[in-house]
């Protein structure tokens, strides 16, 4: 199993997690968004995801290899296909709302922040620094907030988002957590979430997945 990543891409870091949390082996083939160009634009990588986006997964499944790209329908892929080590639970209604939860993060928040929209707000748009990072805090704060308030009414969260096993929720969340302490946002309206990215900091599957343990860390 190979997984094409690039140490700070949240949605690699996603799928990072998936994989360690699951106890599977695989192999990261760096393809950094930034270094001449943008190596996710390349011809090669394209024939891989013609999307030009981290991640993709590479896998053998009955005989055949193949790829699939976009981390939660890795991690789904991940889940019906190695689903010893569970990110979901039984129960319907619970695996709605951690999928709700999950996509609130890759939906809503993710998309209008990452790499792509953040250049073009600076090169193409003409923001300044700050003016971008007042963007970026805007929306991930709003959106964090919306999460916790979830969290809060359903009464769900223990030592991670959904009781006290770790979920697709989690792969998800704490690589936002990590974008909005990277980008200052203030955190101090979210303190179940903060609660729940200060437990899981502390298991290896996500400290081995975090940018700085990544081949490609600078």
């Amino acid at each position: 199993m190979k997984l094409y990543s690039y140490f700070r891409s949240s949605a690699s870091y996603r799928v990072r997690i998936a994989l360690n949390l699951k106890g599977l082996e695989y192999e990261i083939l760096p393809v950094h968004l930034l270094k001449n160009g943008g190596e996710q634009l390349s011809d090669t990588f394209k024939q891989i995801n013609p999307d030009a986006l981290v991640p993709a997964l590479l896998d053998h499944y009955q005989g055949q290899e193949f790829s699939i790209n976009q981390s939660l329908a890795i991690m789904e892929y991940l889940e019906e296909v190695y689903p010893d080590i569970p990110l979901m639970p039984k129960d319907p209604v619970v695996r709605a709302k951690i999928r709700a939860f999950a996509l609130g993060i890759a939906c809503e928040i993710h998309p209008v922040n990452n790499l792509r929209v953040l250049k073009y707000l600076s090169k193409d748009l003409g923001l300044s620094d700050e003016q971008k990072n007042a963007w970026y805090q805007h929306w991930c704060t709003s959106g964090l907030r919306v999460l916790e308030q979830r969290l809060v009414e359903d009464q769900c969260a223990g030592r991670f988002c959904f009781g006290d096993m770790p979920s697709l929720a989690d792969c998800c969340l704490i690589p936002q957590i990590f974008n909005a302490q990277r980008f200052n946002c203030d955190l101090s309206q979210v303190p179940t979430l903060m609660s729940i990215n200060q437990h899981c900091m502390q298991l290896p599957a996500f400290i081995d997945a975090s940018p700085a343990k990544q081949i490609d860390a600078e």
